[in-house]
């Protein structure tokens, strides 16, 4: 993401969102000024507004781009390839995590960063909160797929494993993902059919 501004074939609304992806998922909405995305994007600040009127536009963006790039083209992308069945494919998204929480500029998830920076009223806020459920909702169908029951109970209590070491990744616990797995197998014996 430092290269933008060597690609000037990228248009100028994707050169903000790159930047603001990269400064925003390193260190948060608040944290980081209009200014700093404006210099790491090489843009004029009306170029900026014309794209964003307001940071929260941009910040909305962002998390809307951080569902496709990290949600659905990582997370659910590599545990589907990772695993053949669906209990595997849930399993996975734990392998995956193990992978995210080695590399040296982990950086934790942009959703519960931004949602506990800005709060649950904020529309910042409510579309992280929306962000989330999807996620809920995709380990829903997975754990639904897999024939277990109590679908629902099942996504919220596997949702805490993933949040949880996300957290414990962010403390330093590189492992957390191996841990949460292992109580995820669990989960899992729990809500089969009886």
């Amino acid at each position: 993401m430092n290269s933008i501004a060597a690609m000037p074939s990228r248009g100028a609304r994707e050169r903000i969102l790159a930047a603001a992806y990269d400064l925003f998922s390193r260190k948060g909405v608040r944290a980081v000024g209009v200014d700093e995305v404006i210099a790491r994007a090489s843009v004029a600040k009306a170029t900026f507004y014309r794209y964003f009127p307001a940071k929260d536009d941009l910040a909305l963006a962002f998390l809307q781009q951080r569902e496709q790039v990290w949600t659905l083209d990582l997370v659910m992308a590599e545990s589907e390839r990772l695993g053949n069945t669906p209990e595997e494919r849930l399993l996975a998204i734990f392998d995956v995590f193990d992978t995210w929480f080695q590399q040296r500029d982990f950086e934790g998830c942009s959703f519960i960063n931004v949602l506990l920076e800005m709060g649950p009223e904020h529309p910042s806020g409510q579309a992280c909160i929306a962000y989330l459920e999807n996620i809920r909702a995709a380990v829903r169908e997975r754990a639904q797929r897999a024939g277990l029951t109590e679908v629902d109970e099942f996504a919220r209590s596997w949702h805490i494993l993933m949040k949880g070491s996300i957290i414990s990744a962010a403390e330093g616990d590189t492992y957390a993902a191996r841990r949460a797995k292992e109580m995820a197998r669990q989960l899992i014996d729990r809500h089969r059919p009886r």
